[in-house]
């Protein structure tokens, strides 16, 4: 008899199907059923309880959030008042602290992890931006809250930045965040970590003229082994940011002559079938480690 019962939300395309079957097979030999498919979309939150198809979600064991692309506002609030009564992975505050790049960058620096410099500034205060892209000679303007190298805008010369700014104005933000280019081989180290634990690595690289290593920007993946300055560097990140779940993307700054965190996910993609045949073998590992951690949390004394 199944005596645990928990909510998977799991991202279906590159293989994401087929992550989410193992997974599941597997939670059952522990007697964990599992409701897939749960978006969070198609519930409802009414007098203390949030309701998808006549289920009450508050009263599972566990809700197991994984899907990068089809997350809206209205998911990401249901998810936050889902994660004051039951079990989360990731738990909300981690979750929504890595979709911030500011704050993200803030919290690691102050915690002591390399990041590449940065700088946060109110609209009205672009005079700043100049004076720091005098100091800089090159920097990258991110929005806070974009995935996949979308919105990244390279700013090489204040020419850039002056035709940037009205366009920036535009766009209604009330701040701007900005980072020093760093000088680095257009390649990163992508690391996964599920509870603490290093579970693979891989390399991607910028395609052609572009200095964007995301994929979904063009970049491609390639066989990486890291060493352990960078195991141990995605380590801390993880640690300090609170993810069960992380892939830390590590570059090496030539200048300063040191590995620095440049961004850390909570939602990084297993591996899709094309990188499994490249070589790519850490999927099984991350399930068997998510799996565990699933247990763990929801064993009755450990949850909330």
């Amino acid at each position: 008899m199944m005596n645990r019962k928990i909510g998977m939300w799991l991202y279906q395309n590159g293989g994401g199907n087929i992550i989410e079957g193992k997974m599941i097979e597997k939670l059952k030999e522990r007697n964990i059923e599992t409701i897939p498919n749960l978006n969070l979309r198609n519930a409802i939150a009414k007098n203390g309880h949030i309701i998808y198809d006549k289920m009450k979600l508050d009263k599972l064991d566990l809700f197991f959030s994984y899907n990068a692309g089809e997350q809206t506002q209205y998911q990401m609030y249901l998810y936050k008042a889902l994660n004051r009564v039951i079990p989360m992975i990731n738990n909300y505050d981690s979750f929504e602290l890595t979709e911030d790049k500011f704050h993200t960058a803030f919290w690691l620096r102050t915690n002591g992890v390399k990041t590449a410099d940065y700088k946060l500034c109110h609209r009205d205060d672009t005079h700043h931006l100049n004076i720091i892209m005098k100091k800089w000679s090159k920097m990258v303007y991110k929005p806070t809250d974009g995935w996949g190298g979308v919105g990244l805008t390279k700013i090489e010369n204040e020419e850039t930045l002056d035709m940037l700014i009205p366009f920036l104005n535009q766009m209604d933000l009330r701040y701007f965040y900005v980072e020093k280019f760093i000088d680095y081989d257009n390649t990163d180290y992508r690391v996964d970590i599920v509870d603490g634990q290093f579970v693979g690595c891989y390399g991607r690289k910028a395609g052609g003229s572009d200095w964007r290593t995301n994929v979904t920007s063009g970049g491609s993946v390639f066989l990486r082994e890291p060493n352990d300055d960078v195991i141990n560097l995605a380590l801390k990140a993880t640690k300090i940011t609170g993810l069960d779940i992380a892939g830390v993307d590590i570059i090496y700054d030539r200048k300063k002559e040191e590995f620095i965190v440049l961004e850390v996910n909570g939602i990084p993609a297993f591996a899709t079938p094309e990188q499994e045949k490249m070589g790519l073998d850490f999927n099984d590992k991350k399930i068997d480690l998510i799996v565990d951690l699933i247990d763990r949390k929801t064993k009755k004394g450990d949850k909330k």
